[in-house]
């Protein structure tokens, strides 16, 4: 069994990390941080404890873990003997591309090397390797361990055997894959956008509060948490970082625009449940606001947001990003989406997915609520994506 390197003791690195302990492997997780390190292995400890306390794994199981791990802050040449290393370090090209430098100098020709960037570019990062075909995305979601879903992005660079490898290795961790071709966002950070762009437009255009609109996506569409919710939850250090990415990388698109909102949160220090404010205060007796629950505008938000995540769900596969198949398990399964967005679009019917965009640009004759092409050729040839 092959050993993997982690490099980044953060909560992603670390979670990686247990997750390919727990699957057998010896794992040197690497960080230049001692603090990090240590405060990674205390967490490690206090993970595996509390599993153990509630009997999903015995004691035994979790002292093997934990005999399978080394923490080095010394070197990357710890990780020489490594078959797999995947690096979770900071979301910035110049940092990933000079680590992967170093990378190829200390392991062996045949070692996978994996970036887990949620949005970057996987080409521009393999360009830093002389043997860049075997460097791949590899993006696992927080918290690695939980999680299912995993995307397997290959670079322009990467070599058909080295996407196999790495995809049949994943699987064995019991993890969910999908194949995305490398483009920004991926499956997931792409078309979950309007999710949070959409309300937080409806939001600012003043049709609902928040308490509201979060009301209606979670009782009336059936998402598991609203959007203003999720957003405090992952963060808006992190959630507006991506759309902002994802926005520059696509050239400006509209369709990607980040909101000043958000913005304005982000500069204020207000990241969410992590700073103890956000859209919502999570201060302690703090009483949040009452949703409008008129059905018919709770009706109007949802149509509204679910339409434009049905829009960008079938450009992507008119972009040949990913199959159906596997842009509606990523959905489902990476970000619990009640529903296939694509299985959505033929539940609405394509013609009516049609008239509900073009109606949106009609009001606003703005390029942000164009109309996937895919979505106007199917609605013509009388097409359904499954």
């Amino acid at each position: 069994m092959i050993k993997v390197g982690i490099v980044g003791a953060g909560a992603m690195g670390t979670g990686i990390a247990q997750l390919a302990a727990s699957n057998g492997h010896i794992v040197y997780l690497y960080d230049s941080n001692a603090t990090a390190l240590k405060k990674a292995s205390e967490k490690l400890h206090q993970t595996l404890q509390k599993l153990t306390d509630k009997r999903k794994i015995s004691e035994k199981e979790m002292h093997e873990i934990l005999r399978r791990f080394h923490f080095t802050e010394k070197k990357l040449d710890d990780l020489k003997d490594c078959g797999l290393v995947i690096e979770a370090i900071i979301e910035d090209v110049q940092a990933k591309k000079m680590l992967f430098k170093e990378l190829q100098e200390v392991v062996s020709e045949d070692c996978i090397l994996a970036t887990n960037t949620s949005s970057l570019s996987i080409t521009a990062i393999a360009a830093a390797c002389e043997q860049s075909t075997r460097v791949i995305g590899i993006h696992f979601f927080n918290p690695a361990p939980l999680m299912k879903l995993v995307e397997i992005i290959p670079a322009l660079q990467t070599n058909t055997a080295v996407v196999e490898k790495a995809r049949k290795l994943i699987e064995s961790w019991g993890k969910t894959t999908v194949l995305a071709k490398d483009t920004p966002g991926f499956i997931v950070n792409r078309v979950a956008r309007p999710f949070y762009g959409e309300a937080l437009r409806i939001y600012e255009e003043g049709i609902a509060d928040i308490a509201t609109i979060d009301w209606a996506m979670k009782e009336i569409g059936g998402f598991r948490m609203g959007p203003f919710e999720l957003m405090d939850f992952i963060g808006h250090d992190i959630n507006y970082t991506v759309t902002e990415t994802v926005f520059a990388a696509f050239f400006y698109d509209p369709r990607y625009k980040p909101s000043f909102s958000q913005k304005r949160l982000v500069e204020a220090g207000y990241l969410g449940r992590k700073s103890g404010q956000g859209f919502y205060s999570y201060a302690e007796n703090t009483i949040q606001p009452e949703p409008n629950k008129n059905e018919a505008l709770g009706e109007q938000i949802v149509r509204r947001i679910v339409i434009m995540l049905i829009n960008e769900a079938a450009d992507a596969v008119f972009w040949n990003i990913a199959s159906n198949e596997d842009i509606d398990l990523a959905m489902t399964t990476g970000v619990n989406y009640p529903k296939g967005l694509l299985k959505w679009a033929d539940g609405l019917g394509i013609p009516e997915c049609v008239e509900m965009m073009d109606a949106l640009y009609r009001n606003y004759h703005e390029d942000r609520y164009r109309c996937s092409p895919l979505l106007r050729r199917m609605a013509r040839e009388g097409e359904t994506f499954y």
